[in-house]
């Protein structure tokens, strides 16, 4: 017995140092754009930032945050992640809760038909002569209904729903309490592990989505901020000239390096999910490993 704890705690401790490695190497690239938002213009230049800021300076943050651009794209972004997340989240819970009823008629029918449609999309083509049909194309909603709807997300509340207690909900129908009243009463607050799962691969999937601005978006006042990030890192590469500062406005005003702004508009166009991930983290594990166990 001491010998088989023995094995388990060395490879407890290969498996930790390995993994932490991994991480490392992960957050070395993060923390080199971040060192690079808060170094001077010089340092960066001449490569002599790594993974701490050399010659801390705020001003290129500063720049990034008053571009007009940048806060249209910020703003047009927030309203679709948090339009786009509420909307997703109605439809996903209304399709899970009754799919993962087996008294459903025809059930099964509906189950095959979600299967489907997850394993075989029907393409950018026919998806953009539809957006354009509905006259869709160059409006904001396009960015909305573009990822209202994920299959995979459906299974795994679905898998949760049916691994809660039936006899509450027995209860509550006795007590007299409608589908709607016990799913949104008893069900829901029951489920919090996996509606905060679901919110955040939402919100991820909508705060990331550049595809759809390409798509669907021509107008430059409605692109989302993933897009005003390429159409920024574009122009910084056309625009740089051989010293490495931006030619134009930027450098004349305060000496800002292309490096300088791409990293900075990294940093903040990130922040805000940095900030919210961490109340969710708690949920995550749990709601994803409980909504994957039963088929």
């Amino acid at each position: 017995m001491a010998e088989v704890r023995k094995k388990f705690d060395l490879f407890m401790i290969v498996n930790i140092t390995i993994l932490c490695l991994f991480g490392l190497i992960t957050l070395l690239p993060v923390m080199n754009v971040v060192a690079k938002a808060f170094s001077g213009e010089g340092p960066v230049i001449a490569g002599q930032v790594l993974f701490w800021p050399v010659r801390f300076q705020v001003n290129t943050v500063r720049y990034v945050l008053t571009q007009p651009e940048f806060r249209n794209a910020f703003s047009i972004t927030v309203f679709v992640t948090l339009i786009g997340t509420a909307i997703a989240m109605f439809l996903t819970t209304s399709a899970a809760y009754p799919l993962s009823k087996p008294a459903l008629r025809g059930r099964k029918i509906f189950l095959y038909i979600f299967v489907f449609v997850m394993l075989f999309n029907a393409g950018m083509v026919p998806n953009y002569i539809l957006y354009r049909s509905l006259k869709l194309t160059n409006t904001i909603w396009a960015l909305v209904f573009s990822g209202t709807f994920s299959v995979f997300n459906l299974f795994i509340m679905k898998n949760y729903f049916e691994s809660l207690p039936e006899s509450i909900e027995e209860s509550a129908r006795i007590d007299g309490a409608s589908n709607l009243v016990t799913l949104y009463r008893i069900v829901i607050p029951m489920s919090l592990p996996v509606i905060a799962t679901i919110t955040l691969f939402y919100s991820v999937g909508f705060w990331n989505n550049y595809f759809a601005g390409v798509l669907y978006i021509t107008t430059p006042k409605l692109k989302p901020l993933q897009q005003y990030l390429y159409d920024l890192i574009t122009m910084a590469l056309n625009t740089t000239d051989a010293t490495g500062n931006i030619s134009g406005d930027i450098n004349s005003i305060m000496n800002l390096s292309g490096e300088n702004v791409r990293s900075a508009t990294f940093v903040v166009s990130t922040l805000l999910i940095l900030l919210v991930y961490p109340f969710l983290q708690k949920y995550f594990v749990k709601g994803v490993t409980i909504g994957s166990v039963k088929g």
